[in-house]
């Protein structure tokens, strides 16, 4: 939706909280607005969705008291606003942001478990001189803060906080864990640049008196609900959460589209917003879909895509992922992502480029639901464990996760289906990896795998990514597979409902049946959204671009890789003959440590 910012504190003038302000500007294009008062400021960077007026804008006061910088959206405002107006509160916009500020005035920091929706944001008690802070129960919106010079800020973005700083010092120690693992660092408090922290998910912290106090009001491992034990009764319970899910996301006052993959998750999103336009009044322009292209590669799904938007019967744009037109932008994106991961920015910042270009600013998208249902084979190698002693069902398991690859990447999963020859010293020796064990009592050991890979490692940081690829455009990307109730939902029912009769994510299908083509619904093979580097090196003009980076002074002299090392390891993925998406991925790994560090010196005065 936007981009925040804060301080509190002595010694800041307009003119340099703006220069902080205006780094947020892609985040928020469409405006901007600074609150101050004797030592405090608040700052917005606007991008207009819901109440375009000009009573919608931020930074936002009510009661004479309370005072709000906020980025993200709240789905149920409406609900809320109902309920806060039957308690005398009278609005005078039609926003979600009014409603959230008027939730906190009523309810104080219980509120935060009545919202359903996205958010980071920071109230300022003029009263009490405090400042409340919070953020989204999964993370979905990002949000740092940094303890500076005479004072105290906060920004949507680490780069907001750089002029605050004495210098952009690299954080070795992370850096070098990141480089190990891209994974790992995500749900801590540190950060690539020193003496910045990340505020933590499912959070809230009242800074007072030079201090931050920081505290958890979402602990999913204590949000579990009852459910149906029966199997077509779950089913039928999903059905109707995540119908409700996309129907509360299609809310907003401007147009709305998605980004379509041809698997199963983005298509179940475009699928239900068709459903729910049809049995529905629903008043928003939703019906366009962006594909990612990559002709003539295994990463290319239109086939899937297209039956997808034939079905429904809406026209699509087919984005022709192009490399070679970004080389000389990465080391800006770099910049702009200010993350460490190992695939590069080029295919996700250009489709989120072209929903910008045709006017959408919502994107509707299906990410959530590998981690929750059980879609990444690697995830579902513990369902093995869960399996035994059912000898059928551990064969229909091992089946099911040697079908996810679209081509054979890895022995160890092709031979899954013949390890039931020696099921149990195969289990033994599975149930014995660190990775694999159940660490959860509640949970079998296949939720308590995707527990970590939502809330510990995988969603994370995906999250944190799809932030940047969309909001470097100005494009918001809404998930309804993460809404609240499903992620209640998705770790109350057991591993049965998750891997079942051959496939993954289960529950998932058969809830969408009869609602998107039965190809992509029984489709086993997963590809996801990634790039084809494998084959872009082979391009002249990449090959080249990479040849002649290595050349330069910035490379011999980096501080993030070893060069002649790196250099030897990509000049001989170059060379290889074979294509292979795998070995792609590694040459990638390798110079983006040195990519990430060009930018943020190339930028950092920006």
């Amino acid at each position: 939706m936007c981009g925040i910012s804060g301080y509190v504190g002595e010694g800041m003038d307009e003119g340099s909280f703006m220069h902080s302000l205006n780094r947020l500007s892609h985040r928020g294009p469409d405006g901007w607005g600074i609150w101050k008062e004797e030592n405090i400021f608040l700052g917005h960077r606007r991008l207009a969705i819901i109440d375009l007026s000009e009573t919608g804008k931020q930074p936002m006061e009510i009661l004479d008291r309370f005072v709000i910088s906020f980025n993200g959206e709240i789905y149920n405002y409406k609900e809320l606003r109902t309920e806060l107006e039957l308690l005398g509160y009278v609005f005078k916009s039609k926003s979600d942001t009014e409603v959230l500020l008027y939730s906190f005035a009523h309810w104080g920091k219980a509120f935060l478990k009545k919202v359903n929706g996205m958010w980071a944001f920071g109230i300022w008690d003029k009263k009490e001189k405090t400042l409340f802070l919070s953020r989204d129960r999964i993370g979905k919106k990002p949000l740092f803060y940094s303890y500076v010079r005479n004072g105290f800020a906060f920004a949507s973005e680490m780069k907001a906080l750089y002029p605050f700083l004495n210098g952009t010092d690299i954080n070795f120690d992370l850096l070098d864990e990141a480089k190990r693992n891209n994974f790992s660092y995500e749900i801590t408090d540190r950060c690539l640049v020193k003496n910045i922290s990340r505020f933590p998910a499912g959070s809230f912290g009242i800074y007072k008196d030079g201090k931050l106090v920081i505290e958890k009001f979402w602990n999913p491992l204590e949000e579990r609900i009852a459910v149906p034990k029966n199997y077509r009764d779950q089913v039928e319970m999903f059905r109707e959460l995540f119908f409700d899910a996309c129907k509360i996301r299609m809310r907003s006052d401007v147009t709305v589209g998605t980004a379509l993959s041809g698997g199963i998750d983005s298509s179940a999103v475009i699928c239900a917003m068709n459903h729910i336009s049809k049995t529905n009044s629903v008043d928003v322009d939703w019906q366009h879909a962006f594909v990612a292209t990559f002709p003539g590669t295994v990463m290319d799904e239109t086939e899937y895509a297209k039956s997808v938007t034939d079905l429904i019967d809406i026209k699509a744009d087919f984005v022709e992922i192009d490399p070679i037109r970004e080389l000389n932008e990465l080391f800006y994106q770099s910049y702009m992502f200010e993350e460490l991961y190992s695939a590069p920015t080029i295919p996700f910042v250009q489709l989120y480029r072209q929903m910008k270009n045709k006017n959408v600013k919502v994107s509707i998208d299906g990410h959530g639901a590998d981690e929750l249902f059980g879609g990444y084979a690697f995830d579902l190698t513990t369902a093995l464990i869960d399996s035994l002693p059912n000898v059928f069902e551990f064969s229909q398991i091992a089946g099911t996760i040697s079908n996810c690859y679209v081509q054979p990447q890895n022995n160890y999963f092709n031979n899954l289906k013949f390890a039931l020859v020696n099921k149990y010293s195969f289990i033994r020796k599975l149930a014995k990896e660190p990775a694999l064990q159940k660490k959860y009592a509640d949970f079998d050991f296949l939720n308590s795998r995707l527990y970590e890979s939502t809330y510990l490692n995988i969603l994370p940081t995906l999250l944190r990514n799809y932030d940047r690829y969309s909001m470097i455009n100005g494009v918001e990307i809404r998930m309804p597979f993460l809404d609240y109730r499903i992620l209640q939902f998705a770790f109350s029912i057991p591993y049965t409902s998750k891997v079942r009769g051959g496939y993954t994510k289960a529950i998932v299908r058969e809830a969408l049946k009869g609602i998107i083509p039965e190809k992509v619904r029984t489709r086993k093979s997963k590809i996801g959204f990634n790039s084809p580097i494998d084959v872009w090196v082979k391009k002249k003009e990449f090959k080249e671009w990479l040849m002649d980076e290595m050349e330069t002074a910035d490379f011999r002299n980096s501080s993030t890789i070893n060069p002649s090392e790196t250099k030897n390891a990509i000049t001989k993925l170059i060379e290889q003959r074979e294509e292979n998406p795998l070995s792609g991925g590694q040459l990638f790994e390798k110079i983006i440590p040195y990519i990430w560090e060009k930018g943020l010196k190339i930028n950092q005065h920006v």
